[in-house]
């Protein structure tokens, strides 16, 4: 009875983290679903729209580093338990669509109560979750129920958009609902989660992490060699966003047909979670993300070379999977690397910090190439340098995976 408790409360805890990883940031890219009638409710232009997101994306990079700090030395159940709450809190208000400095100062703000209190944390609550020898698992799990919380979410509230008139009145209902279901989990986690997941109070039975520690990190190259390995995960997964309108640009397909092709990938992303997961605890993580950058460079490079004929629309739609499925498990298992290359469980929120400002750095500057690019060479020659470009990334990815498995192999 004891064992069936004790499984039963490890696995809420999994869940709590994965729901609330999957819907925490819906409120910050509420424009990725409802931009035309975000920008009605609070009578922006395109510039303004889209300086929202900006302001989160800066105060998002800015608090990566000193969010792992702190998930060093605070408790994740503190942290997010109240990253929850404040992040829902605000949500709230933002429903009211209040002027446009205030929006702005409240997408600033959700980069802080998100990335400051909430990333870190999550890493390392997920390390924390599993043995040495089912990291890839735990990571797998991880990225498999927040693709589950944010599609179920998605789909839940779009519908509700829709059955309230799609007017305004009903996106200020969808945010109250995405703020709601936020603070809810927030709860939940309170009572769920321990402060530490093991059983522990890190922040009073780990030793401190100062300075001396976070130089430690970054003189370890194995921190630099994930840096590089989410960096270009992370470009190839800004690469499928151009999936959309590379379908309707060169294979001619409609506006809705392409839509629902983009939305159906995105379903893909719990199996593939979850099998990346449970093979790389198999074959090792370093091999299976250096066999996944294979893959994405073959897929990319294809939908470069692939001529917009309607009998290839079968293959394009297909590598259009093979590409998703792939990012979505590199997605799953990149910080499952942390244990396998042998970074200190001590300062798990410190190296997470550090790796994120760098590998999540493509937030900034991939769709400002990837617009150039199409800008400047319209058609399918745009698409063949973008997909190049990104193929290209992806060897870099793999450099940096075979580099790790050749030190591992020398238990360097």
């Amino acid at each position: 009875m004891k064992f069936n408790v004790a499984s039963l409360r490890r696995w809420l805890v999994m869940t709590v983290l994965s729901l609330s990883g999957g819907v925490i940031f819906l409120l910050p890219y509420l424009q990725e679903v409802y931009y035309k009638p975000l920008a009605d409710a609070l009578s922006l232009n395109n510039t303004e729209v889209g300086s929202l997101l900006s302001a989160y994306g800066v105060t998002a990079m800015l608090t990566y580093a000193p969010g792992g700090w702190l998930a060093d030395r605070v408790s994740p159940r503190k942290l997010l338990t109240t990253s929850l709450l404040l992040t829902g809190g605000l949500g709230f208000y933002f429903a009211t669509f209040p002027s446009y400095k205030i929006s702005l100062g409240i997408h600033a703000v959700w980069g802080v109560t998100i990335t400051l209190l909430f990333w870190g944390a999550m890493i390392r609550a997920t390390r924390n979750w599993a043995p040495a020898s089912d990291q890839g698992k735990a990571f797998g799990i991880l990225e498999s129920g927040r693709g589950i919380g944010e599609v179920a979410a998605q789909t839940a509230m779009l519908a509700l958009f829709g059955v309230l008139g799609s007017t305004i009145a009903a996106l200020s209902d969808v945010i109250m609902a995405f703020s709601t279901l936020i603070v809810t989990l927030g709860v939940i986690a309170w009572f769920t989660l321990e402060d530490d997941t093991r059983g522990r109070d890190i922040s009073k039975d780990q030793p401190k992490v100062g300075v001396k520690d976070i130089v430690a990190v970054l003189k370890m190259p194995t921190i630099w060699l994930i840096a590089i390995i989410i960096l270009a995960a992370y470009c190839a997964y800004w690469g499928t966003f151009r999936f959309t309108s590379y379908s309707t640009d060169i294979f001619s397909m409609t506006v809705t047909m392409a839509a629902v092709i983009s939305v159906g990938k995105m379903w893909g992303k719990p199996l593939a979670a979850i099998a990346a997961g449970f093979a790389s605890d198999k074959l090792g993580i370093a091999k299976t993300i250096a066999f996944l950058f294979v893959v994405l460079i073959g897929s990319f490079s294809l939908f470069a070379i692939l001529p917009g004929e309607a009998v290839l629309l079968p293959i394009m739609i297909i590598n259009i999977a093979i590409a998703s499925l792939a990012v979505y498990a590199l997605r799953a298992i990149y910080f499952a690397l942390l244990d396998e290359g042998g970074v200190p469980l001590t300062v798990t929120g410190t190296a997470v910090g550090v790796v994120s400002v760098i590998g999540f750095t493509p937030d900034i500057f991939m769709p400002l190439i990837g617009g150039s690019i199409l800008d400047a060479f319209p058609g399918a020659e745009g698409y063949r340098y973008f997909f190049f470009m990104v193929a290209g990334i992806c060897c870099m990815g793999l450099i940096a995976a075979l580099t790790m498995c050749r030190r591992l192999s020398a238990n360097i």
